[in-house]
């Protein structure tokens, strides 16, 4: 018994002593097939990253060490970031730690702050706007207050930008901010204890009936809160009556895929194609309609334009592939990259491009770009105008492949959504004198500061309508005119004359805008907006259900000899809207 248990133990201490070369050998035989498999089959790619980024590092310790100044470092990385994301795409990009909280409010839908919409004029925060139910409401600060002072210390003069005030302005929900200002006629500032509170940023600009059947919706992003706001639209809309819909995606950027595609989700039959991405490392991914959608068969129009990216893309590409509307406009901007945010430890991202949309046909929409020539790519929108293509459908050349709609109608891939209906640009009443006042913002300067003036007898005033035409009655053209001639600008009668028309709506507008609500301002310029008139007559001609006989018409329609028939006095610069919010 004595010499087994002896045995036993023997064994085993030969084992144990065995064991720790045994897990040495299995550790390097598996590095050295897991090196062998990953040269294989990725090419190296691994040790040139590792390779590369020692290389950085080396070079910015040299620098540190070595340097004959002192250099910051850190601000020669966050320089140094950008750069390296121009090289890929003009899309994906580097967010600083101190621009990504701002980057993201308005997407996700809200955020903290005190409640104002505010512009600088002459290094003073001037209150344009009070957001309703927000904190400064409920304290009393009013539009048309100006900002002297945060938390005791003067602010006035040169310290005084967006960010800073933005910086100041913003923060933790709860906290308090005391907020001196001065008010037309008071003598002495007023002190106002802010506390701080969630300020929402609707996406939604704009909901009404533009007649007794067709409904409006104006959007100005895909956010977290967009598909929300958009249900709450088309229930107003029902309780109107509403037998067609006008959706507005013109200077809409884009945002977030998910809302796109569930606003998508409530026009399209079951199992539709809504968009699908496939990337070098990102394999496709679809995204289908479920058909719980409760507008299928709602007659619908989707207003694109040259600014029109993106997600709104997105949307008006499965409408018009599923041929489930028609789409009225120009032709959209051409973002069909999808970026993942990748978030560092300072707070600071990057957008990165891991895959492209491609719309139900299959077409790509991302518009031709050189890589590190993001230049190029910013100027594509002045290079269409100087080419006459926001003036004629015989100036656009698609060169990308030709894809079939769901009915067999032709789209082509490699620029944008082309739209069923082009509406070209009218400048007949564009003047060098009228762009100089809008360019140089004299417009909107002056129509701040007549607000301003006379915001009490303005404030009287609760519909645009009635607004508009105690303005008319003013002579606020003549008035601006000389106004413009004091801050330098020429006078030149003929171009005022062939003008009058834009200065009466940029300046109408603007004072609309500052004294009621955006679904006012938006209203105001739809009266005159030829491409939402194009849309109407489609409406009313039961055209809004695409068709290959209506393909082949259209093309004939939307000619350069037709075109004169859509003209009416539109800018091409519409008046903008100023300001930030805090």
């Amino acid at each position: 018994m004595s010499n087994n248990s002896n045995n036993n133990n023997n064994n085993i201490n030969r084992n144990n002593r065995w064991m720790p070369i045994i897990i040495a050998v299995s550790v390097v035989v598996g590095i050295i097939i897991g090196t062998f498999f990953a040269n294989r089959f990725a090419g190296n790619r691994l040790n040139i990253i590792n390779t590369s980024s020692n290389k950085l590092n080396d070079l910015l310790h040299i620098i540190d060490d070595q340097y004959v100044d002192t250099v910051d470092i850190a601000a020669i990385v966050e320089q140094a970031m950008p750069k390296i994301m121009e090289e890929l795409d003009p899309h994906s990009t580097y967010i600083s730690a101190k621009d990504a909280q701002t980057a993201n409010d308005d997407l996700k839908g809200s955020f903290s702050g005190v409640g104002i919409q505010f512009v600088i004029r002459d290094d003073t925060v001037r209150v344009t706007g009070i957001i309703k139910g927000g904190p400064s409401e409920k304290v009393g600060i009013l539009a048309g207050d100006k900002i002297v002072s945060v938390d005791g210390e003067t602010y006035v003069g040169d310290v005084v930008t967006n960010e800073e005030t933005l910086h100041r302005l913003k923060g933790e929900k709860g906290t308090k901010v005391k907020i001196g200002v001065l008010r037309h006629g008071q003598k002495k500032p007023l002190s106002f204890t802010v506390v701080r509170g969630d300020i929402p940023l609707k996406s939604v600009d704009a909901t009404y009936m533009i007649n007794k059947e067709l409904g409006y919706i104006k959007i100005k992003n895909f956010g977290e809160t967009t598909y929300a706001e958009l249900l709450t639209s088309l229930a107003e809309l029902e309780v109107e009556g509403f037998k067609g819909l006008v959706i507005d995606l013109r200077g809409n950027g884009g945002g977030y895929l998910s809302a796109a595609i569930q606003m998508v989700n409530e026009f399209l039959p079951k199992n539709r194609l809504i968009v699908y991405t496939q990337g070098r490392r990102s394999r496709r991914e679809e995204y289908r309609s479920d058909g719980r959608g409760s507008y299928q068969d709602l007659p619908l129009i989707v207003l694109i334009d040259e600014t029109t990216a993106s997600a709104s893309e997105i949307f008006s590409g499965a409408i018009q592939d599923n041929d489930r509307g028609i789409i009225v406009g120009r032709r959209s901007f051409g973002k069909g990259l999808v970026q993942q945010p990748v978030e560092f430890a300072d707070g600071s991202l990057i957008h990165l491009t891991i895959a492209r949309y491609y719309t139900p046909s299959g077409r790509c929409i991302q518009k031709p770009y050189v890589k590190g020539q993001p230049k190029e790519y910013e100027m594509d929108l002045i290079t269409r105008y100087e080419r006459g293509e926001f003036f004629s459908q015989d100036s656009i050349h698609q060169t990308g492949e030709e894809y079939k709609t769901s009915i067999g109608r032709i789209v082509y891939g490699g620029g944008g959504i082309m739209p069923d209906y082009f509406v070209a640009e009218d400048t007949t009443a564009l003047t060098p004198y009228y762009t100089e006042c809008v360019t140089q913002g004299t417009i909107a300067q002056y129509c701040f500061e007549y607000t301003d003036d006379n915001r009490e007898k303005l404030s009287t005033f609760d519909n645009a309508a009635e607004l508009e035409k105690y303005l008319r009655r003013q002579g606020l053209v003549d008035r601006f005119i000389r106004y413009a001639d004091s801050k330098g600008i020429q006078r030149r009668n003929n171009m005022i004359l062939k003008s009058q028309h834009l200065f009466e709506q940029a300046i109408y507008g603007s004072i609309i805008y500052n004294i009621l609500e955006m679904n006012d301002y938006i209203q105001y310029l739809n009266r005159n907006d030829i491409t939402l008139e194009k849309a109407i007559q489609l409406f009313k001609a039961g055209q809004t259900k695409p068709t290959l006989h209506d393909q082949k018409g259209n093309s004939r329609t939307n000619s350069g000899k037709k075109k004169a028939a859509y003209h009416r006095a539109t800018p091409i610069i519409q008046p903008k809207h100023q300001g930030c919010i805090a």
